[in-house]
């Protein structure tokens, strides 16, 4: 009959591209597995994708219970300004609007990391006695967070320069005309501080047309026990 003739036909193209296709994927099988074999026998094993770990403020390391984690980073010539991070709380920054040209300050209570204040003063074209007023009420053990923008120094007096001083600042006294600062002590500290870093301002090492590198600080701070 007719019919069988077609019926046997199909069958035949049915067989042979079952048969091409079972074929194809024991091809296919065997190149994979034997590529891999040759990558792992060449000694190059696929690379494990690294879990990224976040840590307070950045930082690149965990703070131990009773301390608070920060990072400080002063103004980047008169472009960007400065930015300061406590337990991953912005405490001063371009985003937050509360920085300016010169010197940039906050206070934080040293028992529980809450900040207190924040100012900034325009140590080109401003007054110092703004800056001793912004002291006069800070209480003993609070710390104190400064780092500069453009000139942080040009209006300084001695009396401020020697209170910084007393705050564990180890180059207030030096500080001159767009130098790049950035400082991290307390009030009544009876040590210099080890959170402190300071860069002259020098047309033969500047980094950018006419002021220093940014300056960076990050770390623990020892939280005050009471």
């Amino acid at each position: 009959m007719r019919w069988i003739g077609i019926i046997r036909i199909l069958a035949i193209v049915f067989t042979l591209l079952s048969t091409w296709y079972l074929a194809e994927q024991l091809f296919t099988s065997k190149w994979e597995t034997s590529s891999l074999r040759k990558i792992f026998d060449n000694g190059v094993k696929p690379q494990k994708v690294q879990k990224k770990i976040y840590r307070k403020c950045g930082n690149d390391k965990d703070c131990a219970e009773n301390y608070f984690a920060f990072r400080i980073i002063s103004g980047a010539a008169n472009v960007v300004g400065p930015s300061m991070c406590l337990e991953d709380t912005i405490l001063m920054s371009g985003v937050k609007n509360n920085i300016g040209r010169g010197l940039n300050i906050a206070i934080v209570n040293a028992s529980t990391g809450h900040l207190i204040k924040t100012g900034h003063y325009d140590m080109y074209s401003g007054d110092v006695k703004d800056v001793h007023k912004f002291f006069e009420p800070v209480e003993d053990g609070s710390l104190i967070f400064m780092a500069s923008y453009d000139d942080v120094a040009t209006k300084l007096d001695d009396e401020v320069r020697n209170m910084f001083g007393g705050f564990g600042s180890n180059y207030a006294k030096n500080l001159g005309f767009r130098d790049s600062w950035a400082f991290v002590g307390g009030k009544g500290l009876k040590t210099k501080s080890p959170f402190e870093q300071y860069i002259k301002n020098d047309q033969k090492t500047n980094k950018y047309d006419g002021w220093p590198e940014v300056l960076e600080i990050s770390g623990c701070i020892p939280k005050k026990m009471d």
